[in-house]
This record gives structure tokens, sequence and C-alpha cells, in this order.
């Protein structure tokens, strides 16, 4: 019998599609989420990059954004400029409750990994306020780390990292000063379950960089030895 039945999470798939048939959010083409095609059009970030934010410097040295920057984050790196489809892959996971685009995205996200790798033994989601995550029903960051890590083998440690004040979205911010106050107190360790490990913090997009960082700073005072951020997208 076993060798007739094709397996559960084989059935669960063919259900799931006969139910629920992918379309491509990029060019509208049925059969993935984002299609082949789609996925040669990505706006991917061209090497050099600066060392800290990960932007393109033609040099491959810190950018004069980050110069004066007092940095807690070791750097961070993202595959992917925030604009066309990737940007409406965003907002389709973030906004619209279509949380299997966090497999396809999480996929370019672990082969951009594996190209460029950091420093990392554990994955940490940057986490929602809890008022937050009851209007969306989870964390698109979570889903995405939980991918990862089932695609890369690294642990991911949840619920350690957690977010203790509200603020509205960062792209709403006029300023990147304004980003950086939002987020200043927003973070805290509740546990030692990141002391002395190398963290990999995993996000959607990063527009300053204020989150990942502030995260990194909080971190780092609770034990962690190293922090990467790795996002799908970068914002300019």
């Amino acid at each position: 019998m076993a060798n007739v039945l094709p397996p559960v999470t084989k059935l669960r798939k063919v259900a799931l599609d006969l139910l629920f048939p992918q379309w491509c959010i990029g060019c509208g083409r049925e059969g993935d989420y984002i299609c082949g095609s789609c996925r040669q059009t990505l706006s991917v970030i061209p090497p050099p990059v600066c060392p800290r934010c990960g932007r393109p410097q033609s040099q491959g040295i810190l950018c004069p954004e980050c110069v004066d920057w007092a940095v807690e984050i070791d750097g961070i790196r993202s595959p992917f400029f925030f604009d066309g489809v990737i940007r409406r892959a965003v907002h389709e996971l973030k906004y619209r409750n279509l949380r299997a685009l966090a497999i396809p995205l999480a996929e370019l996200l672990h082969d951009y990994f594996m190209e460029n790798p950091v420093s990392g033994e554990v994955l940490v989601p940057v986490p929602l306020h809890r008022r937050r995550y009851r209007e969306r029903g989870y964390n698109q960051s979570a889903l995405l780390a939980r991918e990862l890590g089932r695609l890369s083998g690294l642990t991911v440690v949840e619920n350690s990292l957690v977010r203790r004040s509200y603020a509205p979205p960062q792209a709403r911010s006029a300023s990147v000063g304004e980003r950086r106050d939002n987020v200043a107190d927003a973070f805290a360790c509740r546990d030692e379950r990141l002391q002395g490990k190398e963290v990999i913090l995993v996000d959607d997009v990063s527009t300053s960089g204020a989150t990942l960082n502030t995260c990194a700073g909080v971190l780092k005072s609770a034990g962690a030895v190293a922090v990467w951020g790795l996002v799908i997208a970068l914002e300019l």
C-alpha cells in the first residue's frame, strides 16, 4: 500500500493546488506564484555593496549614509531592490494573507544566502508587536524564517526577541531620523537562548536599517556575539 499511495505531503499539495491554483503575481500565468520568466526580471542588487547597509557602493566601502551611523548590526544583506514583482510579492504576503508566498520568497533568499553566506548559527525573525500580530494574524518575517530554516538547516528561535512598543509602519515615516526614533526602545530580549550565538535576523524589507540595527543592539546586550540582517529586499 505504501508503494501505491503518494506521501501525505504530496497529497496535501495536490489537494491545495486543485482548490487554490497558483497564479504568478507578476504575469498571471498559472503554475507558480513567481514564474520562471518573472524571476528573470527581478531587480537584483549588483555587487559590490556597502559592507554595512548592503546597498550598491561602487568601491565596496562604507557609503556616505553609513559613515556616521552608530551601528550595532554587523551588516545587512539582501538580494533584491524593493520594486516590481518583489514589491508585489511582499505586499501580498504581508497585507493580503497570501502566506504561501513565504515559500518562493524564502527559496530566493536561500539561493542568495548560499552564494553570499554570512556568519550565523540561528535565525531570528524580527517580531511584531502583539497588537499588530492580532490585526494580521501572523508574522510574515517568522514565516520567511521558518522556510529559510527548513532549507538551510539552521535553527529558528522565536519569541526570545520581542517587540514591546507599538509604532506606525516604518515606510510611513518621513525621515531616517524618525524611523530610528520610532524603534529606539521598541524591542527586548526575554530570555538567554541567544546568549553566545551568532544570529541572523530575518525580515521582509529594510528601509533605513533602523529596525534591524535596534534589534541587533538588544541581542548583543543579551549576549549574542554577532548579528547580521538578511532581508528579501532593500527599499531605497
